[in-house]
């Protein structure tokens, strides 16, 4: 596990107001969400759980493109990029108006940021697009939880295994579908799999360079009473029995 917080930081459970879980598809991003969003309540604080599958999506830039689901159909990666952070700063001004802690499943990495990626943004774009995304969200002082696994193949072969095989096929036609997954060749579930390789090598790296409150959990163990018990401390959130 790596943890960066400011010294004294964990104490105060009113200190991030906003908590973004992120992973790879299958990593438990969702239950932590839920699992996150309920801690919260539990400890009177206003919590707003919202999945990735949230319709509409307060941040979501794909949401009123043509095809949503295929955005390098109606957008450059650029234009993906602003859309999306235009997106996330009206949600923070909205929050900054009350007292409500969002807790979001995915959507710094897994959401817009995958589709920039599938669009081919070149390294200087991402890294843009990520350093004008984290000063947009910094006002909230987001905490997050990034989940990994160090075997990738792995991974992606356990929830491929877990889903099924129609959820395989919808992963595989849409993703590699993409114009970097086509420039590269990738086909089937072994293209599946270097896709997320070199995805999670991007993510990697630009969860190091993250300015704000950070949890890295490497999470193959499926552990889930010591994770969470991580993450409540990362909040300042008392353990659960």
């Amino acid at each position: 596990m790596v943890c960066s917080l400011p010294p004294g930081g964990p104490e105060d459970p009113v200190r991030h107001r906003l908590v973004i879980v992120e992973g790879i598809m299958g990593s438990g991003k969702s239950t932590t969400m839920r699992f996150i969003a309920k801690s919260l309540q539990e400890a009177n604080r206003r919590a707003l759980p919202i999945h990735e599958r949230t319709d509409p999506h307060p941040v979501r830039a794909t949401d009123e493109l043509e095809h949503w689901f295929q955005p390098w159909l109606d957008a450059t990666p650029e234009h993906l990029a602003q859309r999306s952070v235009a997106r996330w700063a009206a949600f923070v001004e909205t929050m900054q108006a009350g007292d409500v802690v969002p807790v979001m499943d995915g959507q710094l990495f897994h959401g817009d940021l995958t589709h920039v990626f599938l669009m081919e943004a070149d390294a200087s774009t991402i890294e843009r697009y990520m350093q004008t995304l984290a000063t947009a969200i910094a006002p909230l002082n987001p905490l997050v939880v990034y989940f990994r696994q160090e075997d990738v193949e792995e991974a992606i072969r356990l929830v491929c295994a877990e889903r099924g095989d129609e959820w395989v096929a919808y992963q595989v036609n849409w993703k590699l579908a993409a114009p970097y997954s086509v420039r590269r060749k990738f086909a089937g579930l072994e293209g599946l799999i270097d896709l997320y390789r070199d995805y999670r090598r991007m993510t990697d790296q630009l969860f190091e360079r993250l300015p704000f409150d950070k949890l890295m959990i490497e999470n193959s163990g499926r552990d889930w009473p010591t994770y969470h018990r991580r993450v409540l401390k990362a909040l300042g959130l008392p353990a659960r029995v």
